[in-house]
Order: structure tokens, then sequence, then C-alpha cells
């Protein structure tokens, strides 16, 4: 059940095949007071989020107010809507070069690497391009 301080409009997508993703989100539903509901989108009818299957398997997703944020935006978006000031500025420097390009590129490497991350296993390597 999503706080009640969280549209139940927002929702963050992410891979819930990947113990490390499902650890993360658990996590960061313990330390986050404003914590929007979190859905595996294996489990999530993605199309009236504007989200595809392809890019699901990619990078999680925030949706909220009819916007999509990818990846390390994500990340600030939610980090943005916190009641707690030191969240929020840390969401708002994830938006703002250089810290966003440094955020992207720390997301990037995460879920490149997930695999071998804590928590992680086998099946939470990120597919191959094609």
């Amino acid at each position: 059940m999503a706080p009640a301080t969280v549209p139940l409009t927002a929702l963050l997508i992410f891979d819930g095949d990947c113990a490390f993703c499902t650890t993360a989100v658990t996590w960061a539903t313990r330390l986050l007071p404003a914590m929007p509901h979190a859905s595996p989108f294996q489990w999530t009818d993605l199309a009236p989020y504007g989200v595809t299957r392809a890019e699901a398997t990619r990078r999680v997703w925030f949706v909220a107010d009819g916007r999509r944020y990818g990846g390390a935006a994500a990340i600030a978006a939610i980090l943005r809507r916190q009641p707690i000031a030191a969240f929020r500025f840390a969401g708002w420097l994830g938006t703002v070069p250089p810290w966003s390009w440094i955020a992207e590129l720390g997301y990037r490497l995460v879920a490149r690497y997930r695999h071998k991350l804590p928590g992680g296993t086998p099946a939470c390597k990120m597919p191959a391009r094609a």
C-alpha cells in the first residue's frame, strides 16, 4: 500500500526478476517516507504508463502526474517528492549538470553490473543489446 502522501497515480516500475532491484526497492521503501507504490514491470500493464516492455527491461521508470522519468531521473524525481529537505536537495542535484551526468553514469554502471552487486544473481544480468 502506498503512503498517504503519495498520489496513487505515482508508480515506480522496476525489474521484478532482478534480486538486486527488488532489494533496492525494499530498502528505499524502508528509507523514504514518501516512497511511491512500486510494481515489477512483469506484473504491470505498462501501456497506461506509456512505458514499453523494451524500455522496462533497460531501466527503472517512475511515472507521476502524467510524466515519465527513466533511470537516474526516476530516482531524482522520487527524491524530490520527499518531505525531508536533504532528500529533496539530493533529488534536485540529480537534475542539474554536471551532477545529473554523474548520476546517469552511476545509474548505468549499477544497471550494467547489477548481477555482480550484493544481492545480485545471474538473472539480474541486463539483456544484450539487439
